[in-house]
């Protein structure tokens, strides 16, 4: 497809992607927009002068501050608009055209917002290399996997307050932590802060409380998917997590990106997942393709430096697909909600530059990375800044996620 915008082929928002997301302006207050190049379409003043009233979509729909309201139109409606707006991209003498001035804005003068209003959050375990590694980490290789986790999708719930939008800085978290050889825990700032390199799809339909989900099923429930970085204070979580699991040294915060890619936009970069084995139980079994090959990286960036990017993985390396995910989030009967967010967990690859957390590339500590040929970490600094990025390509084709950018502040 070709749109009279003018489109970098880098620009991870092309004709093919049209992701959604919440801005705002000095004269805008926050509301619905569709990114496009390096501008974004103001679906409100779209919908504002009558473009889309066939469709049954009303203005103050789409003038609210997060995508809820619109996601709850349900898939037809999202089909709807993203086949109009298409049309209109690609179109000599659309609406779009004519209202250049009025429903565009340049994404460099906007602020960008949480895109969601999130209920529930649940943290997935479903790379097996991340798995493998920390297993062997931290029980040696023989006991690297638990007995239940080629089984099922492990998973924890985690906190929805604290997630929040790329470009919100974050604070150095506080907590106790039990020093090596010590016999009291002592009180202090974590000394081992990591990120971890996510996706996360986004619900878009409501289930009700007692039903369950097949597998197949997922192309109706999951409107999209964002970059997910699911902070950690390994320390923290260390002396913390047994027996109950991750607390304080995950809450803290989760950065997602601002824009939120369609499901539709992501159909052409499916792919097979690995073999399962064994074979998982029957409500766990799909025989469609499961997962997106989707390139990921990390970069840091130490305060008044340049970056560097110390790993490139695959979203398509995950054992567990999202599908998956969602047939064994609800087969006990819980209900998911629309907005709820579902993350993969840290997503690593075979190789060591391939992996999605400090914690793997540094080997605990054991084996430091160089940042900028001069600087070493092991975990993160205050004053570094952690960018996520990613993008699907294919035939021509770039669907990208933009970025999750995140600076480290010190403790309070």
């Amino acid at each position: 497809m070709n749109t009279w915008l003018d489109i970098s082929p880098e620009s991870d928002f092309s004709i093919h992607n049209l992701p959604y997301g919440i801005f705002s302006t000095p004269s805008r207050r926050p509301r619905v927009g569709v990114a496009i190049g390096d501008q974004i379409i103001d679906l409100a003043a779209v919908a504002m002068r009558g473009y889309f009233q066939s469709l049954s979509i009303e203005p103050d729909v789409l003038e609210q501050p997060s995508l809820n309201a619109f996601i709850r139109l349900g898939k037809p409606t999202w089909q709807a608009v993203r086949k109009r707006l298409t049309q209109w991209l690609t179109e000599d003498d659309s609406p779009l055209q004519h209202l250049r001035q009025e429903c565009f804005v340049a994404q460099s003068e906007a602020k960008m917002h949480l895109p969601l209003e999130i209920g529930d959050y649940t943290d997935f375990y479903a790379s097996e290399a991340h798995a493998t590694n920390v297993g062997t980490m931290f029980r040696g290789k023989e006991n690297a996997l638990m007995p239940n986790w080629k089984h099922m999708p492990i998973a924890y719930h985690g906190r929805a307050s604290s997630i929040v939008v790329s470009g919100t800085d974050i604070h150095r978290p506080k907590g106790q932590i039990m020093p090596q050889n010590a016999a009291q825990p002592v009180f202090s700032p974590t000394q081992a802060l990591d990120f971890e390199l996510e996706m996360a799809a986004v619900v878009g339909k409501d289930t009700k409380l007692g039903t369950s989900l097949r597998p197949e099923e997922a192309d109706d429930y999951i409107f999209g998917f964002v970059l997910f970085n699911d902070w950690s204070a390994r320390d923290i979580q260390r002396w913390e997590y047994v027996p109950l699991g991750p607390f304080l040294g995950k809450n803290f915060a989760s950065s997602i990106s601002p824009w939120v890619v369609p499901l539709k936009a992501l159909q052409l970069f499916r792919v097979e997942g690995s073999k399962q084995q064994p074979e998982p139980l029957p409500y766990l079994q799909t025989s469609s393709k499961r997962n997106f090959n989707i390139d990921l990286e990390i970069a840091i960036e130490p305060e008044g430096e340049r970056e560097t990017v110390v790993s490139r993985t695959n979203f398509k390396n995950m054992y567990w697909s999202v599908g998956q995910m969602l047939a064994h989030h609800t087969v006990n009967g819980c209900n998911l909600r629309v907005g709820d967010l579902l993350a993969s967990g840290t997503i690593s690859g075979d190789e060591p530059n391939s992996y999605g957390s400090l914690l793997e590339l540094s080997w605990n500590g054991e084996r430091p990375l160089t940042i900028n040929s001069n600087q070493a970490r092991t975990y993160l600094e205050d004053g570094d800044t952690v960018t996520l990025r990613g993008y699907a390509e294919q035939e021509g084709i770039r669907v990208g996620f933009g970025e999750v950018q995140t600076k480290i502040l010190p403790s309070l």
